[in-house]
């Protein structure tokens, strides 16, 4: 079994609104489904991806209005990355990142690839990354947003997990999941050892996990801007039917096989308490809908559908342009 690469990063913002403002207008992000959290019908989950939400490209956000501030620290997924085509791309983000007063940092080099911090209106911590597509295949770039193509998001990059102690997630990673560590390099913390990367799939930033050992935080107190969890590729329905019997028979409580609707999941905690999740590719996001009207409308999987009077009523309307 081989996992193809990050398949998607789930958040929390509590305002939707804004939320859908900057994924759209300012990250020029496709929204290609808006449903509800499936566990709690009574919040929005919105996923924002490329022009036809191909697996790997899509970052989702749970709506939970009352949602703290986020605090920081290990056992998390401290940083999302986005893939662009070129190193003239990034100029154009730090531009637009100014016009719209979104926090950046400069361009910096990561693993020997250019690379540019910044963070949502909500302290999401997230980053641009260069990626020639010589690993996993580029995304569709969506087009309907007023980013140029050239310059447009076209996926996820990698993740990066903050942890207390690297070595338990490490063997997670690599003796569980199939990962193999690719190199390291240095950390911007002073006193801090090399970041860890792990790779999967046919490789590239949406084929890794960059693990970064923190000694010095406290655990993170999770509120609006986190990660709730990171997911991963799981090609086949055959593969997908291995997956669960595989990680309980290696000492881990799962969720068991999940239907989603949109992919089949299956979750479970890694040593350090992050969350993780195998997703299938398929059937995706088209399932319901027409790709030219991807989020569009509130979408629901069967199962939700007998209740949509009554949780359409539950939620408080969107201010969002379509």
């Amino acid at each position: 079994m081989k996992l193809e690469g990050i398949h998607h990063v789930s958040a929390i913002t509590a305002n939707a609104d804004k939320n859908h403002d900057f994924f759209t207008r300012i990250l020029g992000m496709r929204l290609v489904k808006k449903s509800v959290n499936q566990d709690n019908t009574s919040s929005y989950h919105l996923f924002y991806a490329d022009a036809v939400g191909t697996p790997g490209t899509d970052m989702t956000y749970f709506d939970i209005p009352m949602a703290g501030r986020t605090y920081p620290g290990v056992s998390s997924i401290s940083n999302t990355a986005f893939r662009v085509k070129s190193e003239e791309a990034l100029p154009y983000w730090i531009q637009r990142f100014d016009e719209f007063n979104v926090p950046h940092g400069e361009v910096e080099q990561r693993f020997n690839r250019s690379t540019v911090t910044f963070q949502d209106f909500e302290g999401s911590r997230l980053m641009l990354v260069v990626d020639d597509g010589s690993g996993i295949a580029h995304g569709i770039p969506w087009t309907k947003a007023g980013v140029p193509e050239e310059f447009a998001i076209v996926g996820l990059g990698h993740v990066t997990l903050t942890v207390r102690k690297a070595e338990k997630t490490a063997a997670v990673l690599t003796d569980i999941l199939g990962f193999e560590q690719i190199g390291s390099y240095s950390s911007t913390n002073d006193g801090m050892g090399d970041i860890l990367v792990f790779s999967t799939g046919k490789g590239g930033p949406a084929g890794e996990v960059h693990l970064e050992e923190r000694t010095d935080l406290p655990p993170e107190r999770p509120g609006r801007g986190s990660v709730h969890h990171v997911a991963f590729r799981v090609k086949t329905y055959e593969e997908y039917s291995k997956w669960n019997s595989y990680l309980r028979s290696h000492g881990f409580v799962t969720s068991g096989e999940v239907d989603r609707y949109y992919f089949k999941a299956i979750y479970f905690r890694e040593p350090n308490g992050i969350l993780f999740e195998l997703s299938t590719d398929e059937p995706g996001f088209a399932t319901d809908e027409p790709m030219e009207e991807l989020g569009n409308n509130l979408a629901l999987p069967p199962f939700l559908e007998p209740k949509r009077a009554q949780i359409e009523a539950s939620l408080r309307p969107l201010a969002i342009n379509e």
